[in-house]
Formats: C-alpha cells, structure tokens, sequence
C-alpha cells in the first residue's frame, strides 16, 4: 500500500471532537435482536439500512462513532462492504470512528490487522482500534507502531466491563501489581509528554464502580462501555474515573440505538445523553 499524507494525531483530533461536541460515543451494533426492533430483515439489505440510518442520524453531531466490526462480518464480503461504506461516510460528516474489532496476535499476524485497520489506505481506515493485550503488551507493537505513523490511535482493553475480565484483569503480577493496571502503566508511557492528549486509550467499563485503586491517568482517552443499557448512568462518570473524568469518552449503544428507525428520536436521544454527560462533568 502507498503511503498518504499522516493526519494529526488521534489524540489531539479526539480531543477537539469532544470539546466541540461532547465526549458521547455512540455504538453502531447491528445484532440481529435490534434489526428485527427495527422492523428490518436479519440480512444484508437490512444491515445497511440499519447503519445507514445511524450514520445519517447521529454522525454530524457526536464525537465518535464505534462500529462493532462482528456485526457486519457474519454477513461476509457484503457485511464488509456496508461497513467500509459507513467508515467512510461516518468520517466524511465529521465523526472520528473507532472500530470495535479487539484484535490481538503477534508478529506479522498483528501487523496484518494493524494494515487493515490502521493503514491510511485501507479501506476500512479507522481513526482508532480497540485491541487486546493479552498476548502481552508487547505483542500490540506494530498496531502502536502504525497507529502512530498514521495519526491513529489504539483503545486497549484494561479494565473491561464484563464480569469475566476480571479472573484476567485483577490478577496480579510477581510484582505486586494487576493485570489491568499493567496496561494502565504501559499505555500511560506510550501517552507520555503528549498534548493536549495521548493517542493510546484504555477500554475501562463504566460500570466498575469505585476504581480508586487504579491510577487512570494515563493522559489518554477512557473509552466507557456500560452506559445506558447495562446499567450505568452518566452521572456515575465522576465517581468511576475520578480525575480522570474530563478523558472519558462514555459509550452508549442500545440506549440510543433502540429509539430507531426514526432519525429524530436517535438523534433526540444522543442530545439527552450528551446534555447529561455535560452536566455530570460540569458537576465533578
């Protein structure tokens, strides 16, 4: 592939999206349960309208948008094809979009997952990636290493909001240290002197609770699963992440995405969690 012109980097880009539109991310999960909410077909004519729809709606007015590249797969090529189409136009109206994929390997094989993710030309180009470190940080080299070449960003599940992360991410080291809070550290090197913030972000769920005992600033962006449908609320930010909390990026999905087909109620919907996340920031 032909290397392009490097964009600025994710993190200073992320950063500008959240100040002028509010740090709401907004999941583009086309599960089979909510095509059928929808009164869609579980197929492929449905699965476009579907993200289409989301797209139209919601990406001239969020920050981010996060595909779940899983969704679209299981329909094959024609599954890949709606999402490159929808990278494409969630980008072109303004929205930065991180593909949902947690990819995780070594050597060439990250390498390989990293060019389709992270590459300037490809065609699923995303301006960020959420992978897994459970190989080993060290395994995410060329993703860190393209990511940063392209003006990307990575969001490296750390401390995540299933109940079964945890026999992972709270296990702890020889050192005395967990899991989660290895990634933590490794991610705040990698962010180390940036400004006005760091590119490499953690995946910490939103519905943890009182994570005091971690150290969260990794002068990187926190992207939050767990608002809205699994139980957490806006105005848990602050008591989750702390210090922290300006760096959130708190993600919602089905909270938004079941008020659809309607474009009006989406994007009512993404106003009433926007003006809530704003308020609980204001508060903290």
């Amino acid at each position: 592939m032909t290397r392009t012109t490097v964009l600025e980097p994710f993190g200073a880009r992320l950063r500008r999206a959240m100040d002028e539109r509010g740090p709401l991310c907004v999941g583009i999960d086309p599960h089979a349960s909510l095509l059928a909410e929808w009164g869609l077909g579980d197929d492929v004519a449905g699965l476009e309208r579907f993200s289409r729809t989301v797209v139209e709606a919601t990406a001239d007015r969020v920050a981010v948008l996060k595909p779940q590249s899983a969704f679209f797969e299981r329909f094959g090529s024609r599954g890949v094809a709606v999402l490159e189409k929808s990278v494409e136009e969630a980008r072109a109206a303004g929205a930065l979009v991180v593909m949902d994929a947690k990819r995780g390997d070594i050597g060439s094989t990250m390498a390989a997952y990293a060019e389709s993710f992270l590459h300037k030309d490809a065609p699923l180009f995303s301006d960020a990636l959420t992978v897994s470190p459970y190989l080993g940080y060290g395994s995410l080299r060329p993703a860190v290493d393209l990511a940063r070449e392209s003006g990307a960003g990575l969001f490296v599940l750390a401390l995540t909001s299933n109940p079964e992360g945890g026999e992972v991410q709270h296990a702890v080291r020889s050192d005395g240290r967990s899991v989660g809070a290895t990634m933590l550290a490794h991610l705040a090197a990698e962010n180390a002197g940036e400004e006005p913030l760091g590119s490499f972000g953690a995946v910490v769920g939103a519905t943890l609770g009182d994570l005091s005992s971690y150290d969260l600033d990794v002068n990187g962006p926190l992207l939050a699963p767990g608002i809205g449908a699994q139980g957490a609320t806006p105005a848990d930010l602050p008591r989750v992440f702390g210090a922290a909390v300006r760096n959130v990026v708190p993600n919602v999905s089905r909270g938004v995405l079941r008020h659809g087909p309607d474009a009006s109620a989406l994007r009512t919907a993404v106003e009433r969690f926007t003006d809530e996340v704003r308020a609980a920031l204001a508060a903290a």
